[in-house]
């Protein structure tokens, strides 16, 4: 069974840093496409960050260069950087699995997901 959980949320100022991790167990890092995804109030739920199963990353054009997914693989954790904080990353955050569809076809829907944690920017 896949379980994932996240941790790292709060509250912070515009311009500051916060590290999100989420410990997952029930499925081998190779064959599963991780990332994560965020959603605010009134909004619909989007993708900021993902790794696929060959380790390619892509982050939401808005969080470019703010943002970095990473993670430790013998440990079992993902991890999202946020640098440089602003009043509209305010959200509940997710961290999320899909199977891996193979190269052809690359990640499959993201059907595992965590609880979801708080993140919080005041300006």
């Amino acid at each position: 069974q896949v379980q994932l959980v996240e941790s790292g949320g709060g509250s912070v100022q515009a311009g500051g840093s916060l590290r999100l991790s989420c410990a997952a167990s029930g499925y081998t890092y190779s064959t599963y496409c991780r990332g994560w995804f965020r959603q605010a109030p009134g909004k619909e739920r989007e993708a900021v960050a993902t790794i696929d199963a060959n380790g390619r990353i892509s982050h939401k054009y808005s969080v470019q260069g703010r943002f970095t997914i990473s993670q430790d693989s013998a440990k079992n954790t993902l991890y999202l950087q946020m640098n440089n904080l602003k009043p509209e990353d305010t959200a509940i955050y997710y961290c999320a699995a899909a199977p891996w569809g193979g190269s052809w076809s690359g990640c499959e829907k993201y059907v595992y997901w965590g609880q979801g944690t708080q993140v919080t920017v005041s300006s």
